[in-house]
């Protein structure tokens, strides 16, 4: 496959520590071929080929990472997809806002700016313990929009916090009992008295910590999820899923508890847990065996029964000392329709159907050619990396990352895949970005990359999807990558 590219313009500035790559192309029309009847529609060539351009950079493009924080650990759309956020191993979350001038265009573009910046969390020390706490972020999920603010909850390893971002553009002048810059007056009698007016002032961003979820969970938290109905949500740990009320802080009910009594017998712990889309008695968690429940709060206040197990039955064929390590769950994501549920084990990603438990309906391998090199992965600890994976904007793509920074994306529709790389040489104008292949063996052809070259230092671990547009963010060590079809 081959690719035409035109750029629109270059644009080069530092924020945060963190690389913004926009690219305009459409990596979902890349997969469906050039038998797709909407190819001129979209961007294609006469031959099928797709458009890409390259549109914006925002950072530096350095070869050493000068800061270990500046790592981006978490990425996250808001509901409608105007803005982006992003954690980072500092503890600072940055949030980009869709440029609205790109958004009205024709073609539109996803242009995405910097709108926020603030520290969330700070590193802590446990003296009960004697452990220090990392300031990283792990996960951060947007809450539904109920007025101008926008609310966000962020999480480190411990403590869960509750973000205010929200908008000033106007100030009160005119105080009675306060000068302009609003220290008290001298006390005296007042000679007449004034209405307080609104002027306006230069736009300002604000973020303030509006909750904090503090000592529910003994073990590092991995996961937190916001219920549909907007009033709870849920945070896991290795071995406990608790329910919190967003207007309490000082109490949170737990719904699941995996602990043994005796620490010795324990087999498994708890990777991932989300809330269905629309069921807000439904979640579902998986495992580091491989498994997922679905649990229904309805039918206990503790849901350590669950109401469906999703497994599949593993080939006696393919059995090794490492099954059980690259058969553990790394993340799992519900469809937007709530129907299906995405997972990812280490080499590949499933599609499960609500309706059936006993194996998935669909299997994609993201690098079985790694197979064959798990005692290496094994020794270098990257055999325990957690990868995520997301739908597409309308359940019928699947993004999710891997090595080099390369990250594959699969049709569910034709059954193809593309592998693609986020990469420093595309941040130039004019370049074109092509899509990769792996050879594992036997004689290189001059556009394959080898198995054996592959860095394993430059992994995609954290990918996001616009939720009704083409539009992906794909984080690669400290840089963001966005792409978007053309039209």
């Amino acid at each position: 496959m081959s690719e035409s590219n035109g750029a629109t313009n270059y644009d080069c500035s530092e924020s945060a520590g963190a690389l913004t790559v926009i690219l305009i192309g459409d990596p979902y029309e890349h997969i469906n071929g050039s038998t797709n009847p909407r190819s001129r529609r979209q961007g294609r060539s006469a031959n099928g080929e797709i458009q890409w351009c390259f549109s914006q950079v925002k950072g530096t493009l350095d070869d050493e990472i000068t800061e270990a924080a500046d790592i981006i650990s978490c990425v996250e759309f808001n509901y409608d997809g105007d803005l982006l956020a992003t954690g980072d191993k500092g503890g600072r979350v940055v949030i980009f806002q869709r440029d609205p001038v790109s958004k009205a265009s024709v073609p539109r573009r996803g242009e995405y700016n910097v709108y926020s910046t603030f520290q969330s969390h700070e590193p802590e020390f446990d003296y009960l313990k004697s452990l220090e706490i990392e300031e990283k972020i792990n996960k951060i999920r947007w809450l539904r929009r109920k007025n101008p603010a926008h609310f966000l909850l962020s999480t480190n390893d411990k403590t869960i916090k509750l973000w205010k971002v929200s908008e000033r553009d106007k100030r009160a002048e005119g105080y009675n009992l306060k000068d302009e810059t609003g220290e008290m007056k001298e006390r005296g009698p007042l000679t007449g008295l004034r209405v307080p007016v609104l002027k306006p002032m230069e736009l300002m961003v604000e973020a303030s910590p509006r909750r904090i979820y503090a000592n529910a969970h003994t073990y590092h938290i991995n996961s937190i999820s916001v219920n549909s109905d907007a009033e709870t949500y849920l945070s896991a740990d290795d071995l406990r899923i608790n329910l919190w009320h967003l207007d309490i802080t000082d109490q949170s009910f737990n719904i699941v508890d995996i602990k043994p009594a005796n620490m010795e017998e324990l087999t498994e712990v708890i990777t991932a847990a989300e809330f269905h889309p629309t069921d807000c008695n439904h979640f579902v968690y998986s495992s580091s065996k491989g498994l997922i429940r679905l649990c229904d709060m309805r039918m206990a206040a503790l849901c350590d029964r669950h109401a469906k197990l999703f497994e599949e039955a593993e080939d006696p064929a393919n059995r090794s000392f490492f099954s059980e390590i690259i058969s553990s769950i790394s993340d799992v994501k519900f469809s937007r329709s709530g129907r299906y549920m995405l997972s990812r084990d280490y080499l590949s990603v499933k599609v499960w159907d609500l309706h059936m438990e006993s194996k998935p309906i669909e299997t994609y391998p993201v690098h079985e050619y790694l197979r064959s090199k798990l005692c290496s992965l094994y020794e270098n600890d990257c055999i325990f990396d957690k990868f995520e994976c997301c739908w597409g904007n309308n359940d019928q793509a699947i993004l999710t990352g891997s090595y080099n920074n390369f990250f594959r994306m699969f049709d569910r529709s034709t059954k193809r895949d593309v592998t693609l790389e986020a990469s420093r040489d595309i941040a130039r104008p004019k370049t074109t970005l092509k899509p990769k292949k792996i050879c594992s063996g036997g004689k290189r052809k001059k556009d394959e990359v080898s198995v054996d070259s592959l860095d394993f230092n430059k992994k995609i671990l954290h990918t996001a999807w616009h939720p009704t547009e083409n539009i992906i963010a794909v984080a690669a060590t400290n840089n963001l990558f966005i792409f978007q079809d053309k039209f």
